[in-house]
């Protein structure tokens, strides 16, 4: 018998469960059947609902609904999302430092694979000086053009591992910039 009076899952009586072993249906601790809530129609299911987050992040979309375009310039997002109203930098501090870690490993990722291909096709006489000159270009040229990915798959990310709530969707009543304001 498990914990609170659970038993192991079987379909009926006498059904063999795992390895041919005899077991009884689930009751609860009144003797009563026990049943599963079933599943929200509304919601996908969890493998194809964090794959949609990552296709929609490498889309430079909003990772929760698809919505876009949510970068003003190549590196600078929109506050929240223009189609589902989610803040995009969803009310920590630090929030972003994540993104770079992403952007430091894509950086490291790129640099392992390219010195590997480089010096298993050049090998047994690689060419110290461009594989020098090429790994500082690749190093500065890779986190910039990785940059706004990195911030989309963190968001997306942390959407998995902190679902969003009410909270992430209430956009901030501010004034334009460009407006001015009345004098008093």
């Amino acid at each position: 018998m498990w914990r609170a009076g659970w038993t192991r899952i079987c379909l009926s009586l006498g059904d063999p469960g795992p390895r041919e072993a005899a077991c009884r249906p689930v009751v609860s601790e009144d003797d009563g059947p026990m049943t599963t809530p079933p599943a929200s129609p509304d919601l996908p299911p969890p493998r194809r609902r964090v794959t949609s987050l990552f296709t929609r992040a490498l889309r430079l979309r909003c990772p929760h609904c698809g919505g876009g375009p949510i970068f003003v310039t190549w590196s600078h997002l929109v506050p929240n999302c223009p189609v589902c109203g989610l803040g995009l930098e969803r009310g920590e501090q630090g929030y972003w430092l994540g993104a770079y870690f992403f952007n430091l490993m894509a950086m490291e990722t790129v640099f392992s694979i390219w010195v590997l291909a480089f010096l298993l096709e050049t090998w047994p006489n690689p060419p110290w000086d461009l594989l020098q000159a090429t790994t500082i270009a690749l190093m500065v040229v890779v986190p910039f053009a990785f940059f706004p990915y990195s911030k989309t798959l963190f968001l997306a990310f942390d959407l998995v591992v902190r679902p969003p709530t009410e909270e992430d969707f209430i956009v901030p009543h501010e004034e334009a910039w460009n407006i001015r304001r009345k004098q008093t």
